[in-house]
């Protein structure tokens, strides 16, 4: 029912609702309604809110993860009761890991009188519980304004993650009183870190004798990205990043000393075993240890929005709560250069690891080795162009030997670290950024998790090419199942035709058949515009060759050489 047949000026529970997600600013909702949502679809349908109709919830969920992830404003995303609501658990646990504000709305039947029993009845509020800030069932429509303002608020806060709100088939249907009020979001600012830590920090900076900086994913900011370029240039102190806080600082700057695709035994943890300090710039616990801390070693500096949590390989001996940006500022315009500071060492560092990035990066053998892989990609994307990697080996590849330069301009999760999420993600990289080349970066397995969403990206007439790298398995799995010395089993599939699949959809596909091919396919496929999906066999031996022979003994002799 519209708003012109009420007389009264009063609205359903369903209408109220969609105001106040317009007053939130909501430009997007994505997701796969149901019959319990059919108010609620009605009242967009009338909306300014643009409904984009996934072919599953998981990949609506990634999607608006990912505009929270990029916008720094609430992703919305929507299911029906029951198994919608539980195709939605995966990317709440996305968000919530990964500190990407996102809401999940979920239909229910009628909660005042219902004549289909337990059909279909799950407690989707409780078990939401332990993936989000917030959730709710709403029970009576004059709640909603007031609901919705809380979970918007706690999503988008320090630290962002995902919120939910049941909405009941009758309670969309109710009026809401005439005189219900919808809340203006907020404009609090977070606070700034006390002067007393601050001061602390910048004397533990000055005093130490090879600082280095650790850029984690809380970083991931605008204003923190130009912070920390700030302190980085007026201090000269080297930094490296943990995978999710690539591109805070391009890459290219000549402090930048690697990336910790490893949690030990790369060039880069031989910067960080002579470091004296590690002043942590908005590391999360959630993502996989970048170093291990040892009781009686390295001082460690946490700045971060938030205080640490303590783990038995991370427990910092001072900690600077509070905006980072703010507190990277203050650093950078108290500190200074240092003559008493020495980079020598990680400078021998960065030197071998350049050395090493380049190494076999135009091999042309084939099938196409992950090295080739990652130079062909760098190669095509421009200074802003944005990747979004699903999980897999290549990822491990992609965040050691591709250099991002800008913030968010390589999207990948090292907190839940989920297959499937990496098409979803891109697609909703290229809507926000129509003029800007995306690439998405999916492993086969990976790939086939959500491969259903090309027809969403056709049908939005999104411009995006997606690169399949192809071994016909679980790649990672199998690494590690044979560094562990299990014997291989249990991991090899096989796929479809992966350009005839695309076809299948709309989309153009390509077959690489020589590794010549690779970057003018790519290249092509970028000026064609559309949806282009490019397959890649890959070359997994440099896996063992690399990760598990080569950099011990490289990084053995440039230690025992420090």
């Amino acid at each position: 029912m519209t708003d012109e047949s009420r007389t009264d000026g009063a609205l359903t529970g369903g209408q109220l609702f969609v105001k106040a997600l317009e007053n939130e600013g909501v430009r997007y909702i994505f997701g796969v309604p149901g019959e319990e949502n059919l108010d609620l679809l009605e009242a967009f349908r009338e909306s300014s809110i643009q409904l984009v109709l996934n072919r599953h919830e998981q990949a609506a969920g990634f999607m608006a993860a990912t505009y929270g992830r990029l916008t720094g404003k609430v992703g919305v995303c929507l299911s029906t009761l029951g198994p919608g609501a539980t195709n939605l658990v995966t990317a709440a646990a996305y968000a919530q890991l990964g500190a990407m504000p996102m809401m999940m709305i979920s239909g229910q039947k009628p909660i005042k009188s219902s004549k289909q029993g337990l059909f279909q009845i799950l407690d989707v509020v409780d078990l939401m519980r332990p993936l989000t800030k917030y959730t709710r069932q709403i029970s009576n429509a004059n709640t909603i304004p007031a609901k919705l303002r809380e979970a918007f608020r706690l999503a988008a806060e320090e630290r962002p993650g995902a919120v939910h709100l049941e909405l009941p088939e009758d309670i969309a249907a109710e009026l809401a009183a005439p005189d219900t009020h919808i809340f203006d979001p907020s404009d609090a600012r977070r606070p700034t870190a006390s002067a007393k830590s601050l001061q602390k920090a910048a004397e533990m900076i000055r005093s130490a004798r090879h600082p280095l900086i650790m850029i984690g994913a809380g970083a991931n900011r605008k204003r923190v990205s130009q912070a920390l370029i700030h302190l980085v240039n007026t201090t000269d102190i080297p930094f490296f990043t943990t995978q999710m806080g690539k591109g805070v600082v391009d890459e290219r700057h000549p402090r930048y000393i690697g990336n910790a695709a490893l949690s030990s035994g790369d060039f880069v943890h031989c910067a960080i075993d002579h470091a004296d300090l590690v002043i942590n710039v908005g590391h999360d616990v959630v993502e996989k240890p970048p170093f291990f801390m040892q009781p009686g070693g390295k001082q460690v500096i946490h700045v971060n929005f938030s205080g640490a949590d303590v783990d038995p390989v991370y427990f910092p001996q001072h900690e600077v709560v509070g905006d980072i940006a703010n507190s990277v500022e203050w650093l950078a315009d108290n500190c200074g250069r240092c003559a008493s500071h020495d980079f020598t060492e990680f400078m021998r560092v960065k030197a071998a690891l350049e050395a090493h990035l380049e190494d076999r990066c135009e091999d042309d053998g084939f099938p196409v080795i992950p090295q080739r892989i990652v130079h062909d990609v760098r190669k095509v994307m421009p200074d802003d162009g944005i990747i979004a990697l699903d999980n897999g080996m290549y990822k491990l590849w992609f965040a050691r030997n591709y250099k991002a330069y800008d913030n968010n301009t390589v999207l990948l999760d090292n907190a839940l670290a989920s297959m499937g999420a990496g098409l979803p993600s891109a697609m909703m990289a290229a809507m926000l950024y129509p003029k800007q080349r995306v690439m998405a970066i999916c492993g086969d397995g990976g790939f086939m998790m959500n491969s259903q969403e090309l027809e969403t990206a056709v049908r939005l007439k999104l411009n995006l090419v997606i690169l399949i790298i192809n071994d016909s398995a679980y790649g990672m799995i199998k690494w590690k199942q044979a560094q562990e010395g299990f014997a291989n089993f249990g991991l090899d599939y096989g796929n479809p035709d992966f350009v005839r699949y695309a076809e299948s959809y709309g989309a153009t596909g390509h077959h690489v058949t020589e590794t010549a091919q690779l970057e003018p396919t790519l290249e092509k496929a970028m000026k064609a515009g559309g949806v282009h999906l490019v397959d890649v066999p890959v070359d997994y031996r440099e896996n063992d060759r690399v990760f598990n022979r080569e950099l011990a003994e490289l990084t053995r002799d440039l230690n025992a050489n420090c």
